[in-house]
């Protein structure tokens, strides 16, 4: 028998007041150590489903679980799930409110009612994680956007939550930013925090994640990001394109430059390599 998911939905709805159901009947697993994208349109339910796995909004039906034992949602279990559950949200303008860095970043900690040596050596151990241990004592007003960025991901790390969640984290940044963050987030991973991204940049969902959850007007569909992302009908219904590196990889197989069992490509450097006599001069037939 298959460990529970670290965290899970389980026939799931949702409406805000005098609305629609935004999400219906939803079942969603997160696995501990896969990385998982959550794709889908503007008003698709992703912001909805983040806060659904993190607390922050109560399922109307169905159940929330972690480790298979259901949420409850008084103090106690809800201080257990933000312990286990950090979600950062888009607009780090929504979540920095402290002087300092530093300040901001214990928040957290702080409220866990942790002894002080406790939250000063959280507080080191998310700002070097974040690569920001240098501006623990700059203003959060004099911060660029991408500072503010990792802030308030620090904030979340200090939590040393199991799963982090992000909505779109990568929005906003330049390309070098972007790789920056992508990095650290590596570096979370491999240290053991299982991440949720949520994102429209199909992608970024190939190359980055494990898993992937589209959300569609007929409801979620979720598999490996590496199959899930080739089905185009499925994209299409849920607002999304093909992404580059799906079609790139048809292309190549259709010329004879990639074997059928070879994985396409999920980053430029990964395109060039597989053309033959260009690019450094690589030649031959890729995965033959």
């Amino acid at each position: 028998m298959s460990e529970p998911a670290l965290v899970a939905l389980r026939g799931a709805s949702f409406a805000y007041e005098d609305g629609p159901a935004v999400l219906d009947g939803l079942d969603l697993e997160v696995r501990e150590g896969r990385a998982l994208a959550l794709l889908g349109r503007n008003g698709s339910g992703k912001t909805t489903l983040m806060r659904l796995l993190s607390g922050g909004l109560r399922p109307r039906t169905g159940r929330l679980s972690v480790e298979g034992r259901p949420v409850t949602y008084d103090r106690r279990g809800l201080t257990r799930l933000r312990t286990t559950v950090q979600l950062v949200v888009q607009d780090p303008d929504d979540q920095l409110f402290a002087a300092s860095v530093a300040q901001d970043v214990s928040f957290g900690p702080l409220n866990l009612g942790l002894p002080d040596a406790e939250v000063r050596s959280r507080v080191d151990e998310a700002l070097t994680a974040l690569d920001i241990a240098e501006l623990a004592d700059r203003p959060t007003h004099l911060l660029s956007y991408g500072q503010r960025k990792r802030t308030a991901i620090a904030g979340a790390v200090a939590m040393r939550p199991r799963v982090l969640i992000l909505d779109e984290p990568t929005a906003g940044l330049d390309p070098d930013g972007q790789e920056r963050l992508l990095t650290t987030l590596d570096a979370l991973r491999a240290g053991g925090t299982t991440v949720v991204m949520a994102t429209h940049d199909v992608d970024l969902a190939l190359r980055w994640a494990d898993d992937a959850a589209v959300l569609t007007p007929s409801g979620p569909r979720t598999g490996p990001a590496p199959v899930l992302l080739t089905r185009a009908e499925l994209l299409r219904e849920a607002g999304l394109r093909l992404p580059w590196g799906v079609a790139a990889a048809r292309l190549l197989r259709a010329q004879g430059l990639l074997a059928d069992t070879a994985p396409g490509p999920r980053t430029a450097e990964e395109l060039a390599a597989a053309v033959p006599g260009t690019y450094g001069g690589v030649t031959g037939r890729v995965g033959g």
